[in-house]
């Protein structure tokens, strides 16, 4: 995986999925569609990793041999989503799913980066003119090393802290870092409620293909919870084995845990009581996905709002201590 994705990542995968599931789906077999689709790869990068994948195949792999082969170049959440769907005989929906999850991520990427800009324009204005006087000094004093050492050593850390933050919580981490970030996430309003969503919707997604492709439920869960990119649900689920083993369904479990929503702990029962888990987990995925899309919409609205009266309020600050150290000034000489 690259070190930190981009919108244009995300859309280059949106655009893998969604050519591989229009082949598959026109009944093209798997092998020939990667084929295909490495001939006009949407990237330069997905030569290697789809030539290695054709590779594994040829050899006799199946298509979740072939993906984990590659190394970290697919989140597990896909990995897990395409095997069920191999094992399924629903790759083309498994693809489609995924495109569309994609495309909703670069979508939800670029509005933020574009709300951001202006915002990010006046804070990098504010720091050029305040304080006044290193801009006053490079004017008529010609200051030109001390102007930028003074503004290089104000705008590094800020572009250093910026780039972890995205760093921390984009890559593929360990478990204890990845903890730790939800832990943090979490305690922020709006957004660790976007996260708990995604992640619900995640494992929903792949929990209902896994179960579908003839998976246990046992393991299913599993892998899906490892899936969900939740340290916490992974942490959760993993220690259910014994009970699972003495006799209780994963609907008492889930209910008895706590670590899952009313919602999703009374329509998870439902649907097993109903056997018709596979239809309730759909919507299970929808439900959470489309919530989770709304927070993001929100946190996408307000951060650079948050950020511009943030910056309204160092600018009105810087201005009004000018004025008050100039007035200060002229009083004092009388």
């Amino acid at each position: 995986m690259p070190l930190i994705v981009t919108p244009g990542k995300l859309s280059q995968r949106r655009e893998l999925y969604h050519q591989l599931g229009a082949t598959v789906a026109a009944g093209i077999p798997l092998i020939q569609a990667l084929e295909m689709v490495l001939q006009t790869p949407s990237a330069r990068s997905l030569r290697r990793p789809l030539e290695q994948i054709i590779s594994h195949l040829q050899r006799g792999s199946t298509f979740g041999e072939a993906l984990s082969s590659v190394g970290n170049w697919l989140p597990q959440f896909d990995i897990a989503l395409l095997s069920a769907g191999e094992k399924s005989g629903r790759l083309d929906a498994c693809f489609r799913l995924l495109s569309d999850y994609y495309s909703e991520r670069a979508r939800l990427a670029r509005s933020v980066i574009a709300d951001l800009m202006y915002p990010i324009f006046i804070l990098h204005v504010a720091v050029l003119v305040f304080p006044p006087a290193l801009l006053t000094a490079l004017v008529w004093q010609g200051d030109v090393v001390g102007f930028v050492r003074a503004k290089l050593g104000e705008l590094i850390p800020l572009y250093a802290g910026v780039f972890l933050i995205v760093f921390a919580c984009q890559g593929r981490r360990g478990e204890a870092w990845r903890a730790l970030v939800e832990r943090i996430v979490r305690g922020i309003p709006i957004l660790g409620v976007a996260r708990r969503s995604l992640a619900l919707a995640r494992l929903s997604a792949a929990l209902e293909g896994l179960i579908s492709a003839g998976v246990s439920i046992f393991e299913a869960w599993e892998l899906a919870a490892a899936a969900s990119g939740s340290p916490g649900l992974h942490r959760t689920v993993f220690g259910w084995k014994p009970s699972l083993l003495a006799g209780q369904t994963p609907a008492e479990m889930v209910r008895q845990s706590g670590a899952f929503p009313d919602l999703f702990a009374s329509l998870y029962h439902s649907g097993e009581l109903s056997g018709q888990l596979d239809e309730t987990l759909r919507r299970l995925y929808k439900h959470y996905s489309e919530e989770a899309s709304r927070k993001l919409h929100a946190v996408a609205q307000w951060t650079p709002r948050l950020i511009y009266f943030g910056l309204l309020l160092a600018i009105a600050y810087q201005v009004i201590s000018f004025w008050t150290n100039y007035y200060g000034n002229l009083l004092n000489q009388f």
